[in-house]
Order: structure tokens, then sequence, then C-alpha cells
């Protein structure tokens, strides 16, 4: 009789964990933009890869206590793009980084990628701004509580700066949220 009460607690737990798993595992995963955000179009792989430095973020566990960030895209001969993000950890006053893979979710004129630095996992990277030149970029992952403000430049103009904020608060961004980071140390792996 043990065993008959048993089965039913087990196997009413598993159904419980899927149910918390599942949720979990598509949100981390979660891939399209979120409502409200428009990504680029036309956008222009080629004159998107080289530098671009972090200029903002919103705070996350991967980042935190990071000052003089920087993405580098290149191609790889397979057509993906290598992603190589650079950064000093003020915290271990020492350089790290994470190299990972971006790939188009659909249209390659729509400035919408998956980026994984995780293996099979991947998350949305949307470039829900950019400056006509490619000076400047927002960028906003699954959901607003991801976002970056990349550029060419360590520094953007006040008028750039304001005209991303304002593109942010409409995608429902915390602007007030945002960490402005340093960019005053010299990345001895910088070419």
């Amino acid at each position: 009789m043990t065993k008959m009460l048993r089965y039913p607690i087990i196997q009413r737990l598993r159904h419980f964990c899927l149910l918390i798993a599942v949720p979990l595992l598509l949100t981390a995963c979660a891939l399209g933009p979120a409502p409200g955000v428009t990504p680029v179009s036309p956008f222009a792989l080629e004159r998107y890869l080289g530098t671009w430095y972090e200029i903002a973020r919103l705070d996350h566990r991967f980042e935190r206590d990071m000052s003089d960030v920087s993405a580098r895209y290149s191609l790889n001969a397979d057509g993906s793009v290598r992603v190589l993000n650079r950064g000093y950890d003020t915290g271990k006053s020492e350089w790290r980084e994470a190299e990972g893979k971006a790939l188009f979710i659909d249209d390659t004129n729509t400035g919408s990628l998956k980026v994984s630095f995780f293996g099979p996992f991947y998350g949305g990277y949307h470039v829900a701004a950019l400056d006509p030149d490619y000076r400047w970029s927002l960028v906003i992952g699954p959901d607003p509580s991801y976002a970056w403000i990349l550029a060419r430049e360590k520094t953007l103009s006040p008028e750039d700066r304001e005209r991303i904020l304002n593109v942010a608060k409409r995608a429902k961004v915390d602007t007030d949220a945002l960490i402005w980071v340093s960019q005053d140390k010299t990345d001895p792996a910088a070419k």
C-alpha cells in the first residue's frame, strides 16, 4: 500500500517541476522582441560589424562590477557572427571576456538576432534604434529589462544621448536604472 501512495506523489511532483521548469526555460530562451520594440530595418550587418563601446546598460549579474566594456562583432566562416565581449572587472581588478555566436532570427535585413554565450541557449538581441551612420545603437533583449546603449566612440553627444533615451522610454526601458559605464581604461587586447 505504501508503494501505491508514493507513486502518485512522485508523479505529481514531476508534473509540478515541469510546470515550473518549462516557463523558466522558455523565458531564458526568449528570442522575439518585446511588445513595443520594432527592430531596425533596413539593417546592414557588414556596417554593424566591428567594435562597439558600452555606454550604458541595465544591471544584470553577468556584467555586474564591469567597466570599460566593449563588444566586437565579426563574421564567422559559416555566416554566423562572432561576438566577443570584453570588460574590466573592478572587483577582481582584471580583464574578462566572453565569446558567443549570433544568428539572424528571420530576415537578414532586420536587426533582430539571437545570441548565445552558453551552448544551445539563445536570447534575443534586437537593434531598436540605430544611427544612420552606425555611430550608436540601442539594443534591447527579449524584454525591456535587458537594454544596452552602444557607440563606436567611448562617449555620446548630449543630443544623441537624449535621442536614444527617448526611444528607450517608448520601449518601456527603465532609463532611470541605466548604469552609465566608465570607459577610461585602455584595454591591452585592443587593436
